[in-house]
């Protein structure tokens, strides 16, 4: 019961401390709230009119369609994903075919060399070499 009535306390003491200092500067002098008027003033001009930022700040319900702007900007968005997309894929493509050719490569070079020392070493001077001249009776 006691932590009830503290808190009451603090909060009618904030209550009453705010409404005091409301008071004190609705009490202070005349000139600077004409100055702040005019600067209130200008920083208004820089902001877009009230009317406007209703509007803009105006959500669409679920339900509602979308404004053609609204739909095309989307699907700028969507093809622009797509075409990033599709220009990735192809160059990762496009280096894995080249991996894959010069693995290729090697592999043919290392098989052509083989073949070409196992013929050097099987050669007995004859021309072509014996082995793919023989006659089969």
């Amino acid at each position: 019961m006691a932590w009830r009535q503290l808190f009451l306390i603090s909060c009618l003491s904030t209550v009453v401390l705010l409404s005091m200092l409301q008071e004190g500067t609705s009490a202070s002098v005349g000139t600077r709230q004409v100055a702040g008027q005019e600067a209130q003033e200008g920083v208004k001009e820089i902001f877009m009119q009230e009317s406007d930022a209703l509007n803009f700040l105006k959500k669409r319900s679920k339900r509602s369609p979308r404004s053609r702007d609204e739909v095309n900007a989307e699907n700028r968005q969507k093809l622009r994903a797509d075409e990033l997309r599709r220009e990735y894929h192809e160059e990762q493509r496009n280096e894995f075919e080249n991996f894959v050719e010069e693995q290729n490569d090697e592999q043919e070079e290392r098989s052509r060399e083989a073949v070409e020392q196992w013929r050097q070493w099987h050669y007995d001077g004859l021309y072509p070499s014996h082995l793919y001249n023989r006659h089969h009776i």
